[in-house]
């Protein structure tokens, strides 16, 4: 099997994708697919580009850009005209062609994310509380499904899917967040997908949050496209995902990047990266310390007020990320490994760096270190990894599943 191809401007190159192409009426599903991810990497391009990028016939893309138009999922652009022929038209995709409603439960707060075709937030909403309660998530789901509905009016008919962002197993580590075990038992056999599907006609999507929080860092990061990295993302407690030949790998159980539970030495033995890179961990040292750790899980910019505090969270956050990083390093070879989290951008630089010297000071014989990279979604990435579910779902290709059919 081959590495996907990367091209100049750093994204997939397409025209490894013409092994996929296929001029087929029965293959039209996926020739959408592959127009769409293909229009959605280069931002806009021509049909004639198009058909090279693809291998498909200048007649079946002409079909294919003609329905997409019709569908309202692309739009044309200003002729441009070039010395010779016809002048060409660049296609791109319609901002409104499509809306994402993306819900992330969390341990501290529920926030939703309404986006457009382009991954632009159109509306959010939020709500904090001490634990999660079933009843007033859903609640504060339905009014936000409502709330989306209404906003778009005649358009609300383009929402293609509502993503569920949430820990599997959202039941455990009661005691370490603090909240009430009999409160969190309740989550252990609610069906929150089934839930909201009694209020909604949407198709409805349930992923890990952390999972999908990768997912919106590769559908929607400002980074240039990576074939294969491992993702942190730090919240309550500390999770990941895995992407591998440019398409979010899973797993079988759909745990995978389950890096919260990676074990790394700790003072005493060995320890969990959750014991150490955790939000969680910085607000026990807040309330010892008999200070108010609200400002952690209220999206605040600035968390000087307690910059003692998280500097030796920081100490042993990045010990500990960067024997995550140099065990998993050691299992792939991933070219980068992307740190985020619900922090500011400040603490995100920070911690990125600190991990650096760590790594450094750790044995990588045999090891390819990957390239360290700040995340770009931060304290949203949870919500929009939610709205990227039926993104991915309904419009763009699984890289993986290109990979399997080429070899």
């Amino acid at each position: 099997m081959t590495d996907m191809p990367i091209s100049g401007d750093g994204g997939v190159d397409t025209s490894a994708l013409a092994h996929r192409g296929s001029n087929q009426s029965g293959m039209r599903a996926f020739n959408e697919r592959l127009v769409l991810t293909l229009v959605r990497q280069r931002g806009s391009i021509a049909k004639a580009q198009i058909a090279r990028a693809t291998g498909l016939s200048a007649q079946t893309v002409s079909v294919i850009v003609r329905a997409l138009e019709g569908d309202g999922l692309l739009i044309r652009g200003k002729p441009v005209r070039g010395k010779v022929g016809q002048p060409q038209i660049p296609m791109s995709l319609n901002p409104v062609g499509a809306y994402f409603l993306g819900v992330k439960i969390g341990r501290r707060s529920t926030d939703t994310a309404l986006v457009d075709f382009l991954g632009r937030i159109v509306d959010r909403t939020r709500q904090t509380y001490a634990w999660p309660c079933p009843d007033k998530v859903v609640e504060f789901a339905r009014t936000a499904i409502a709330s989306a509905e209404t906003r778009l009016g005649a358009d609300s008919h383009r929402i293609a899917g509502i993503g569920i962002a949430t820990p599997f197993e959202l039941w455990a580590w009661a005691e370490e967040s603090g909240a009430p075990a009999e409160e969190m038992d309740k989550w252990r056999d609610f069906d929150i997908r089934a839930a909201l599907m009694e209020f909604t006609s949407h198709a409805v999507y349930v992923q890990n949050d952390a999972t999908a929080a990768c997912g919106a860092e590769l559908a929607f990061g400002r980074r240039p496209h990576r074939q294969d990295f491992i993702y942190f993302h730090i919240g309550t407690f500390v999770g990941g995902g895995v992407v591998l030949n440019g398409g979010l790998y899973s797993g079988r159980t759909g745990n995978a990047g389950a890096l919260g539970s990676m074990p790394v030495p700790g003072p005493t033995g060995a320890e969990q990266l959750i014991d150490q890179a955790s939000l969680v961990v910085l607000e026990r040292r807040l309330k010892s310390a008999g200070l108010d750790p609200s400002p952690l899980w209220a999206e605040a910019d600035d968390w000087s007020g307690f910059a003692v505090h998280v500097d030796a969270w920081m100490s042993i956050a990045a010990r500990g990320l960067a024997h995550a990083i140099m065990a998993a390093a050691s299992v792939i070879d991933f070219e980068a490994a992307m740190i985020d989290g619900g922090f500011p951008v400040e603490i995100r630089r920070q911690l990125v760096e600190r991990v650096a010297v760590e790594i450094r000071r750790l044995d990588s014989q045999g090891i390819a270190i990957p390239r360290l990279e700040e995340g770009t979604m931060g304290s949203l990435a949870r919500s929009l990894g939610g709205a990227s579910l039926p993104l991915f779902d309904r419009y763009l290709i699984d890289q993986n599943t290109l990979m399997r059919d080429m070899r």
